[in-house]
């Protein structure tokens, strides 16, 4: 948050991340305090966190195609499954280090997205929608269909763990630093986009596509980029994923996960990084939170069972979205801008 005062004199001053000292010392506490998690929490929160740090991939890769340039995509989770299994045939079948094997499974992760991206060329909204959903199926089908010695069929994959150098990554807290590092990489890669004429065209085409089109930006290319781009970052969450269980199955990548990666970026804020992470850490803590009180609920009341509290569950989080849908639709973050505006102004309030 900048003070009062404190203004840009130049473009790229206007789109540095970091103005100030107070905020790069805020940000060096926090990158601290990640670090040192594993040695102030227990084994529950430190896979609470990882599994948030993957899911972070995931959505932030959404944000970008469905928050920055406008496509919605609800079949990210497909593309997360095209992802974790490239990655578990690399490791398992060609014997590829980690290294090799995640950027290689985003890449197909990639260009399975980026066919459907094609289809972004002439449908949007509602039919685009359709469409996206269709690579849903079309991964259940290709998973369940294809000869079991490709993909494992109903049985899935079965991976060894990541190593590097020789360290070999199959401890909780190993797995936590594995996928901080990475989910840092991609996360810093995500801001560097959204502050590239990238990222600006994403915007122009998401409100305009006519008008962009006539200003000279190639509309074809910016929304198979959103979608190539996108579905990198869910390949990449998929990769960490099957490095995470060291199992991958076809019951790991559902439409309703898809679902919940949406309604990730509807509660943190489209458009923005920071919304997506913020929008992980809202959606995965009150799973979690009805979770753990789950089974004393079913303990203390006996008309309640565990079918129930999940069944409750869903219609509590459905309920915290269709509320941000009709009172906050531009999520949480436009929420912390208007604060910012707000205290920037002060005393002055117009």
């Amino acid at each position: 948050m900048d003070p009062a005062g404190v203004f840009a004199t130049s473009f790229a001053k206007d789109q540095a991340l970091i103005r100030t000292r107070k905020q790069a010392i805020t940000l060096l506490l926090f990158i601290m305090a990640m670090f040192s998690l594993p040695f102030m929490a227990d084994a529950r929160v430190v896979a609470v966190m990882t599994s948030m740090l993957i899911t972070a991939v995931v959505v932030i890769g959404l944000q970008i195609n469905t928050g920055m340039a406008g496509q919605i995509n609800m079949g990210q989770a497909a593309f997360m499954g095209v992802g974790a299994y490239a990655t578990a045939l690399f490791s398992s079948k060609l014997t590829l280090p980690f290294w090799i094997a995640m950027p290689l499974g985003g890449v197909a992760a990639a260009l399975f997205g980026l066919i459907f991206g094609l289809a972004a060329v002439r449908i949007k909204g509602f039919y685009l929608a359709l469409t996206t959903i269709a690579a849903q199926i079309l991964f259940h089908f290709l998973v369940l269909n294809l000869p079991q010695s490709w993909l494992g069929g109903s049985n899935g994959i079965t991976l060894e763990p990541a190593k590097w150098f020789g360290f070999v990554i199959n401890t909780d807290i190993s797995i936590y630093y594995f996928c901080l590092v990475v989910a840092t990489i991609m996360i810093a890669g995500a801001y560097g986009v959204a502050r590239s004429r990238h990222g600006r065209a994403f915007s122009a085409v998401r409100d305009d596509d006519v008008a962009s089109g006539m200003m000279g930006i190639n509309v074809v290319r910016t929304k198979a980029l959103a979608f190539l781009l996108g579905s990198f970052y869910a390949g990449i969450g998929g990769g960490l994923w099957a490095y995470y269980v060291r199992f991958v199955a076809i019951d790991q990548f559902t439409l309703i996960q898809s679902i919940w990666f949406i309604a990730m970026i509807i509660v943190g804020g489209m458009g923005s990084v920071t919304g997506a992470l913020v929008g992980v850490f809202v959606i995965r803590f009150s799973q979690e939170t009805i979770t753990s009180i789950g089974p004393s609920l079913v303990a203390n009341f006996s008309f309640l069972s565990g079918d129930m509290v999940f069944a409750a569950m869903n219609i509590f989080l459905g309920g915290i979205i269709a509320g941000f849908l009709i009172f906050e639709p531009r999520g949480l973050m436009h929420r912390w801008d208007i604060i910012k505006r707000s205290y920037r102004m002060w005393p002055y309030p117009y």
